[in-house]
């Protein structure tokens, strides 16, 4: 309740500085016709602000006796230990840990199978063979792929009233599950998903390809309107230099809209200046009610090609324009009885008129399934289109305009312009400009996400605000480290994951302290590893991978209803949802009405960029898990699994144990869950019809308590 109050609190100072700050820091004042906007911001103090101070590579803390052998990660930490009178837990067990990684890298459980071979290894960087395996795991990038789908507000539908599908998204989110198991750089990575149209150029291969459909990034958002308009095409810029801003540079851009940030030195100029990169690219629009055929889809061929293959089919959609308005003209020549009657008789006509008609129906039909039909693959991307400067809206309002704003970054990290050479959008410059090592915020940023993504929360507890009203970072030189080593290792996101898992913070027991807890309750300082929840995606794939029933492939695109028979509207929106025993990352996401199971256990909001899930425990998520046909299914097919395994139910007992919850059951454990079974059976056998299969409903009964008890759904 403490973090959802001060949210709130943070939510009504925003709007209420909005509105304060639009009535008077965005006075207007009548300047040859135009309206200009007056700045305040103390330039010289901002640049002041720790996040906007150059990355430094820190030298560790210097320790006495054998803390100084600790890598550099953990006597950073220590230090910060010692500073505030805290004892570090000692190492987890080697169970716990296998666990522990294995859903941290993969969003899986680990199988007995590999809990035995890590627990038979006593070699010394056996650890470090375990989290190598689990890298080059496929699982590995659909686990932290779906962290960066949180960031990126990935959906597989546009939005605005209708929602309609959007059915090329699912590239994007492939190639980002890609992108993290190929281990792609994670500057490249940022600079394909603002300009990969643009670094690909006419390059035929795949790699080319891959960089176009990387543009999702910003077609992803949510939409307004069903095609390109002036009525809305601004909220659609706003959406996308607000996610840009919170994902790549933890600041909220989106609050200068309007007039200069109230707290950060942000101003409406660098906001409209960055805005006019956004107006000199092509967006694709999905369509709707109104336009049934998509706009805007860079295609995944070369332009040339494309180019002549839409002539080719505007020509063939010419000629069945041409026969329809023939045939249409000769239907109604039919009905002028003073040039019919002489020439045929009734019959004869009657005849006619219902051929004439047939053919105009089957002519209209393949009119319209040739238009819909798709010519060439395309991406839900973006494009370059003609490169112009935005003029700042005052108040926010398109209607409204002030002075013309050159294309430029923001001011306090230099403000660079768009070379004035430039002939594209701004989007390649602005690529750069995020992933040049001179931008103190980009690496940073991320370094705080991966950090949090492991250990339940960030070095900055604010991990989409790094700006002044955010929270300091509790390790400033370990955050600074962090992110140089992540730039020397080339940007790379496995070296960063070996970083932090290799260390002793990271392999810490998760137990409680009571002197540490008095000390520092929320493990602040990193006393202990933090018990963590699984997140919905996690807890089922863990119980489709218990039960057997999990698909590791990658499935094919969601079975969408064909585009030409929508007619979706805010009165008759979309709505769908598609069952799969595929891994949850592959489910369909819808944005307005989301899946109903991954709305219940806090799984991301796709409208905004989503800086971190908050947890809940509610009674509708005890209601599921004990009721739903999916827990119950799953518990079915775990039950046959260990039936099929052993003919004797302790060993039974004891592989549900291992692979539910990773460990082996005590033998008190072992002997409650065989009574457990022995009673379950008896009133089966008491019922006025008892079922033949009471052996297997026995064990379907164990294996639902296993799957819904608190060793299964958190983590140490």
């Amino acid at each position: 309740m403490k973090y959802f109050s001060v949210q709130f609190a943070r939510i009504i100072t925003c709007w209420a500085a909005s509105f304060i700050g639009t009535l008077t820091q965005a006075a207007e004042a009548e300047v040859d016709g135009s309206a200009v906007l007056k700045s305040a911001v103390d330039w010289e103090s901002s640049r002041r602000h720790w996040a906007f101070q150059p990355i430094k590579h820190p030298l560790p803390p210097t320790l006495t006796g054998i803390y100084q052998l600790l890598q550099p990660l953990d006597r950073f930490v220590l230090a910060q230990l010692q500073q505030h009178e805290l004892q570090p837990n000692p190492l987890a067990d080697r169970r716990t840990l296998i666990r522990r990684a294995t859903f941290d890298l993969t969003g899986l459980p680990p199988t007995p199978g590999e809990i035995e071979q890590f627990l038979n290894d006593s070699s010394a960087d056996s650890f470090e063979r375990l989290v190598e395996r689990l890298l080059a795991s496929p699982a590995y990038g659909e686990r932290w792929g779906r962290h960066w789908l949180d960031v990126a507000r990935y959906a597989d539908t546009a939005g605005d009233g209708a929602d309609y599908p959007v059915r090329e998204a699912v590239k994007y989110r492939d190639w980002v599950i890609k992108a993290f198991n190929t281990d792609q750089p994670f500057d490249q990575f940022v600079r394909e998903q603002i300009a990969g149209d643009i670094l690909g150029g006419q390059d035929l291969s795949d790699q080319h390809l891959h960089r176009v459909t990387a543009t999702g990034f910003l077609a992803i958002g949510k939409r307004y309107g069903y095609q390109p308009s002036p009525d809305y095409q601004h909220l659609d810029f706003a959406d996308t230099i607000d996610s840009v801003g919170r994902s790549l540079l933890g600041l909220s851009l989106g609050c200068a809209r309007c007039h200069d940030h109230k707290y950060d030195p942000v101003t409406a100029a660098d906001y409209y200046a960055i805005y006019g990169i956004f107006q000199s690219t092509r967006w694709a629009f999905p369509g709707g009610e109104e336009q049934k055929r998509p706009s805007g889809f860079p295609p995944l061929i070369p332009a040339v090609e494309a180019a002549r293959l839409d002539k080719a089919k505007a020509t063939e959609l010419a000629v069945l324009d041409e026969m329809l308005i023939r045939l249409k003209r000769e239907r109604t020549a039919l009905d002028d009885k003073s040039i019919v009657t002489p020439v045929a008789s009734p019959a004869d006509l009657a005849d006619r008129i219902k051929k004439l008609e047939a053919e105009i129906a089957t002519t209209a039909k393949l009119r319209e399934a040739e238009a819909a039909k798709d010519i060439y693959p395309v991406a839900y991307g973006v494009s370059e289109d003609k490169p112009v400067n935005a003029r700042i809206q005052l108040r926010g309002e398109p209607g409204k305009l002030g002075d013309e704003v050159p294309r430029r970054f923001l001011e306090v990290l230099g403000g660079d312009p768009v070379p004035a050479g430039a002939t594209g959008s701004g989007r390649l410059e602005l690529a750069t400009w995020l992933t040049r090592r001179a931008n103190p915020l980009t690496a940073r940023v991320f370094v705080n996400r991966v950090w949090q993504w492991h250990f339940g929360q960030g070095l900055v507890t604010t991990p989409s605000d790094f700006g002044l009203r955010g929270e300091p970072p509790s390790h400033p030189e370990l955050l600074d480290w962090l992110a140089s080593e992540f730039i020397a290792s080339g940007w790379s996101v496995k070296a960063l994951h070996r970083l932090i898992l290799r260390s002793q913070t990271y392999q810490l027991a998760s137990d409680d302290h009571a002197a540490n807890f008095d000390r520092d309750p929320a493990n602040r300082w990193l006393w202990r590893h933090p018990r963590q929840p699984l997140d919905a995606e996690s807890i089922r794939d863990a119980m489709l991978a218990v039960s057997g029933r999990l698909d590791r492939n990658i499935p094919g695109p969601h079975p969408f209803p064909p585009v030409q028979t929508w007619g979706f509207t805010i009165h008759n929106p979309f709505y769908a949802v598609y069952d799969s025993d595929h891994r949850s990352v592959y489910l369909m996401q819808q944005r307005n009405r989301r899946n109903p199971y991954l709305a219940l256990f806090d799984a991301a909001d796709p409208n905004q960029s989503m800086a971190q899930r908050l947890p809940t425990t509610t009674p509708t998520q005890t209601l599921y898990l004990m009721n739903s046909s999916f827990v119950q299914q799953q518990s079915q097919a775990f039950a046959r699994r260990l039936l099929a395994a052993s003919v004797d139910d302790a060993a039974r007992v004891q592989l549900a144990f291992e692979m539910a919850q990773g460990r082996a059951p005590s033998k008190s454990e072992t002997r409650e869950a065989i009574s457990f079974l022995s009673v379950y059976r008896q009133k089966l056998a008491g019922m006025e019809k008892p079922p033949e299969n009471d052996g297997e409903l026995a064990w379907s009964g164990l294996a639902r308590v296993l799957l819904t008890s608190n060793a299964f759904l958190y983590v140490d």
